[in-house]
């Protein structure tokens, strides 16, 4: 009896996460959460390469970080050289939250540099997590060429990866800041400001750095 229940409850998570209704997806993901069962996984890494919605994507993630590592990190991996560029975002995201060393291999400078910005930015959050020790200079200066790209909100990304990796930067950064192109002097500025003074703000940094590269400056002036 119990085993039927036990069947019948994973029946209706695997159908539920295909529902056309996404309150009744995120209540589906949110029981395969509570009750993990290997069988969820497939079905949960697959969703999340089509889910439309940021909430039900959320709590897609947080269901495959409730199962055995095990079982997730080997789909997740699959994931991430998919052709599809949610697929690889979304594998990315978790492979962050789960935060497990073994999936550094998989965060390669293909993904680092993505021509997709969500990809990107999911592979920089994943390789500032995973990243192991005495390999951050190098991670650094992989970063490091992606300064400039985007909008707002890529930029303050790469910006936060940076910084998270601390000191490492620094050489990276000085390189970056005597580039031909201006949007990656100011880029770098910006990040050299919030490495020195996390609390300034990106806004802040980056009209400070503005200015400095306005005036043909590299921010090396007078050290």
């Amino acid at each position: 009896m119990t085993i039927m229940r036990h069947d019948t409850d994973a029946v209706r998570v695997l159908k539920g996460l295909g529902d056309g209704r996404s309150s009744v997806r995120l209540r589906t993901a949110l029981a395969a959460s509570t009750t993990p069962d290997p069988r969820f996984v497939d079905k949960l890494v697959e969703r999340g390469a089509i889910e439309p919605e940021f909430f039900v994507r959320d709590m897609l993630t947080w269901a495959l970080t409730r199962h055995p590592v095990s079982v997730t990190l080997p789909a997740l991996l699959r994931e991430v050289r998919s052709e599809r560029a949610q697929a690889r975002s979304q594998a990315l995201h978790t492979l962050s939250k789960i935060g497990d060393g073994r999936a550094w291999p998989a965060i390669t400078r293909t993904l680092l540099s993505d021509a997709d910005d969500e990809v990107a930015r999911s592979a920089w959050r994943a390789a500032v997590v995973l990243v192991p020790e005495g390999e951050e200079p190098e991670l650094a200066a992989v970063l490091a060429t992606q300064l400039g790209r985007g909008e707002r909100e890529t930029r303050l990304s790469l910006s936060r990866a940076l910084v998270a990796l601390g000191e490492v930067i620094v050489p990276a950064l000085r390189d970056a800041t005597t580039a031909p192109d201006p949007r990656t002097r100011t880029h770098a500025l910006a990040t050299q400001r919030l490495l020195r003074d996390p609390d300034a703000g990106f806004e802040f940094a980056v009209e400070e750095a503005k200015r400095v590269v306005a005036l043909g400056g590299s921010g090396r002036e007078g050290r």
